[in-house]
């Protein structure tokens, strides 16, 4: 599973293709079982380091289930590494100056089972903000398992249509075309879309 990127330093910025599709669940797995039989660790040991059941690790390894984005977080701050290195097998260093552009559609796909996400400006490693347009397919709060959250802050501003977001300590809140929220993503959370339509948003994280 190679990440479809090219990374040259030349003046103190980069260059790079386009970065390409997210790996299946397949690739996935072997991406994972691969980092964590290089460290030497059992199941149980990156269970613990990432905070995630070890029979949810075990399926992610073996094809059986897609992550959520949450998990992918969990899992590259459990390895000690960017979500971007996780997902692929580059490994950036950080000059000068550097810069990347994602053109409409080619952003690296990663689903889950709220949501589409679009990751910009992946081939980049070790960036402080993770930017990325999300389609959100969950329409009421049951269509979770439980609270979303990470460390770190989240910005969220919507493209087209509207959705409500869900947060432990406030009431829900309704965002249309145009507006946005900036909130601790340490505080639990949930987004669904209002009526037929998806809820397309751009969305920017704290890595």
């Amino acid at each position: 599973m190679d990440l479809q990127a090219i990374i040259s330093a030349d003046g103190g910025q980069d260059t790079a293709k386009p970065s390409g599709i997210m790996p299946s669940s397949a690739d996935l797995g072997a991406r994972i079982k691969s980092l964590r039989s290089m460290k030497g660790w059992t199941l149980d040991e990156l269970s613990t380091r990432a905070d995630i059941a070890r029979s949810t690790i075990s399926k992610i390894e073996n094809a059986q289930m897609s992550p959520t984005f949450d998990v992918l977080q969990k899992l590259s701050k459990g390895f000690g590494i960017d979500l971007t290195q996780l997902v692929s097998n580059i490994d950036n260093s950080q000059p000068l100056g550097r810069r990347s552009v994602t053109l409409k559609g080619e952003g690296r796909r990663v689903e889950g089972d709220n949501f589409v996400h679009e990751m910009l400006c992946s081939e980049i490693a070790n960036k402080k903000l993770l930017p990325f347009v999300s389609r959100v397919t969950a329409r009421d709060v049951g269509d979770y398992e439980t609270w979303h959250s990470h460390d770190g802050e989240d910005f969220m501003y919507v493209l087209e249509n509207s959705c409500t977001i869900h947060t432990e300590f406030y009431e829900p809140v309704s965002l249309s075309a145009g507006d946005s929220i900036f909130f601790d993503s340490r505080m639990g959370h949930m987004v669904v879309s209002n009526g037929v339509e998806d809820a397309l948003v751009l969305w920017v994280c704290t890595n």
